[in-house]
Order: structure tokens, then sequence, then C-alpha cells
């Protein structure tokens, strides 16, 4: 099970961070990935982490921008977002695949994930 929060209203140029709380007993084994979906957009991956060893993958327009964290002892993936841009507007969602691949390209497609939670809203807006 995931829960997203953390999302709000910002300015240009400010800050939010994500949280994506998870339960399970086999927390390390996972791939959690980050999602969003602006309105009339498709859901575009944004970024992963492999919970066991922290490793991340981040797509080209958030390089630089977001960072992607894992708490092990409270079971919590964050995604930290800075500089936020009005293109960064959607409803952002994270999901879980029980996967150790290496962090890559692979995890921006949503077919790769079994769990999903529900989707935060993120506004940049002055």
């Amino acid at each position: 099970q995931l829960q997203a929060s953390g999302g709000g209203l910002v300015q240009p140029g400010g800050s939010l961070r994500l949280s994506c709380a998870t339960s399970g007993t086999t927390f390390d084994y996972y791939t959690i990935g980050w999602f969003r979906q602006a309105p009339g957009k498709e859901r575009e991956g944004v970024s992963c982490i492999f919970i066991s060893d922290g490793r991340t993958y981040y797509i080209d327009p958030v390089k630089g921008r977001f960072t992607t964290s894992r708490d092990k002892a409270k079971n919590t993936v964050y995604l930290q977002m800075n500089s936020l841009k009005p293109e960064d507007t959607a409803v952002y969602y994270c999901a879980a695949v029980l996967k150790g691949w290496a962090p890559a390209r692979w995890c921006e497609s949503s077919g790769e994930y079994d769990y999903w939670g529900q989707g935060t809203q993120v506004t940049v807006s002055s």
C-alpha cells in the first residue's frame, strides 16, 4: 500500500517535498517510482529509486532540480522538488515494483509497476 502526500500550491522557483509512505515488510527489495500527469497529457515517469542501495534515476527535465531519497526506518520515499516551474504542475503519483534492476529508463514506464498510490496535486503558479 502506498500513500503520496505533500502537494500544494507554490510559486515558480519554490520548493515542495512529496512523501510516499509504504507498508509491508519487504521495503528493501522494491523500486519506487514517481510519476506525474498534467491535464490533457499522458502520465510521465519522473524519477525512481531502488530502496536497497538508494540508486536513483531522473528524467532530463528534472535533473538537478528534483532529488529522490528514502528513509528505510520510516518505509518512506521522498521527492524533493526545487526550482519549480509552471510546467511541473501535475498530479504526482508514487508506484512500487518488486524489482532490483539498476534504476534506468525502464523505470519511466508505468507498466513496470504493480502498486500505485493516490495522487497529490502540485500546482506551480504565481
